[in-house]
Parts: C-alpha cells; structure tokens; sequence
C-alpha cells in the first residue's frame, strides 16, 4: 500500500458489496481520521455502516497517519482534498463526510475552500471545532513540561505553526494573540480575514446537513462543548453555540445553515474520546440516521 510521499496521495477504498446492485440513495462515505490515528482504527465503524447499509461505499482516507497527523493543517488539507476530489468524482450523487477528532477540522477547511464539493451531510465526530485548551493526555505528551496555561508561548509563534495542535489551540486568556497568531483556525471561524475567507461561507453551505457529535465523558476534547461549537470565555464559563460571535455575525454560515433546519447536536454520555467510532451506540443513535 502507498504511503503519503511530496507528490502522491493514496486512498484506501473499504468497499463492501459494490456493484449493480448497489441500494439507491445510499451516498459514499468519506471517513478521515483524528490525531494520532489512521485507517485501522475505523474498520468497526465502516463494518457497522456497511452492515446497516448494506452495498455502501466506505473510504477511509490514507494519509497523515500516526505521528504525521502533527503536521500543519494546511498541509494535510491540501492533501485530503486532492483525495477527497478523487473519490467526489466517482461519486456523482454526492458524500458524506464522517470525520473524527482532528480530521473534524480538516473535513471542515475543506468543505471551506472546496468550491465543487458534493458532500451531502458532514459528521464531525468528537472534533474540536471551537478550538482547543485543557491539559489531557496528548498535550503531556506532545509538551510534557508545560501546562495549559502556558501553551500559547509554543503555538502562538513560528515554532507552533509546525505542530497541528497548535493550529487549534484556542487560549481564552489569551484572545487578541489567538486571533492575531491563528493561521487556521480564526480562518475557517472568520475570526479574522473577513475578505479573505468571506467566499468560503458560500462553499460551506453547499452542504444539506451538519452533525456535531460529542459529550462530557470525553477526556480529550477541552471543553468538551467544543465539539458542539461552544467554548469557554475568559473566566472558563461555556459560551454555547448560538451565544458565539461567529454565530452570532454568521461568518462562515453556522447561523444560515442552522437556520434552515440543517444543524443536529447530538450529545452522548459514558463515551471516551478514543471510544466514539466503535461505539455502536452512537452509531444508531447519531450517525446511521444521516448517512442516507
């Protein structure tokens, strides 16, 4: 199997049961992974979706596995999309995207800077979309002599940019720096560059649905509300979703689309973070109803 090199980008196609008989209005689905992860850790996930579904289309994308799930975001975008622009070609009626903890982040600058995607419905499962800020396990490992209150020293300079956490580390003691320093996310948030990014909100609502996947038992996404767009404000207080200013001002179409009825939040207790896609119970619950 081909590995990610400078010019070659390589997919693993899951496919189970393709053919002519493949069920009507059963769309590809297009799984990309977290930190640290890559295509072994979906293969419950893509046997549940093809046992539900039966002659469903599951690819899980190849690339930036392992540790070179660090590198920047904008890099592995660039990558992703050409894989994802592949498998859109194939797949005229349209995709869905399932994407997992970082690969949330990375689904949605796609769906951002794409202008021709096709997806139908994006899953973003236990994925950080308001940022990042809380001393779990990754972040010992990644910087085992710093905690969160000092993070922002390492990602909001040249160093950081380096790193694919750092791209998503949202210090809310340290606002002005995350907005001045953020090279990615302030942009897919239109936190910054309006006139920059102000054509990606048309791109991001060509998709009919979003589903934000997430819940308290997470030991890994800080807060954990960030998965359902909500954040903490300076004094650590949860900000829900529709009280954010990117909400709020529509930056990049949250509001638009929750508007015309297409935000789901779906919320699931006694789940940890490395537990969400082989969870059959979040499954039934909050995936399977969308992947239609």
């Amino acid at each position: 199997m081909m590995r990610i090199t400078a010019t070659v980008v390589s997919v693993v196609l899951v496919v189970f049961g393709l053919g002519s008989g493949r069920p009507k209005g059963y769309r590809t689905v297009v799984i990309v992974h977290g930190i640290f992860d890559g295509p072994k850790q979906f293969r419950t996930l893509s046997s549940f979706i093809t046992k539900a579904h039966p002659g469903t289309e599951v690819a899980v994308v190849d690339l930036y596995n392992d540790m070179s799930s660090l590198r920047p975001l904008w890099q592995q975008v660039r990558d992703f999309g050409r894989a994802l622009t592949s498998i859109m070609t194939r797949s005229p009626d349209g995709v869905h995207l399932l994407c997992f903890s970082q690969g949330g982040l990375i689904c949605r600058a796609l769906l951002h800077t794409l202008p021709d995607h096709n997806v139908h419905t994006f899953i973003s499962l236990s994925s950080p979309q308001a940022g990042q800020y809380g001393d779990t396990r990754y972040l010992r490992w990644l910087f085992p002599e710093v905690m969160k209150r000092s993070v922002f020293h390492v990602c909001y300079n040249r160093f950081g940019r380096k790193v694919s956490v750092c791209d998503y580390w949202n210090d809310p003691h340290h606002r002005e720096r995350y907005v001045a320093s953020s090279r990615f996310l302030a942009l897919i948030n239109a936190e910054r560059d309006h006139a920059l990014v102000q054509g990606w909100k048309e791109n991001f609502l060509r998709i009919r649905k979003l589903v934000l996947i997430g819940g308290p038992d997470d030991d890994v996404i800080t807060p954990w509300q960030s998965s359902h767009f909500g954040f903490y404000d300076g004094q650590e207080k949860i900000v829900e979703m529709r009280k954010q200013n990117y909400y709020m001002e529509d930056g990049f179409g949250l509001k638009t689309l929750d508007g015309r009825g297409g935000v789901e939040l779906c919320q699931c207790s006694g789940v940890r973070h490395t537990s969400w896609h082989s969870n059959y119970s979040v499954f039934t619950s909050c995936i399977e109803p969308w992947l239609i």
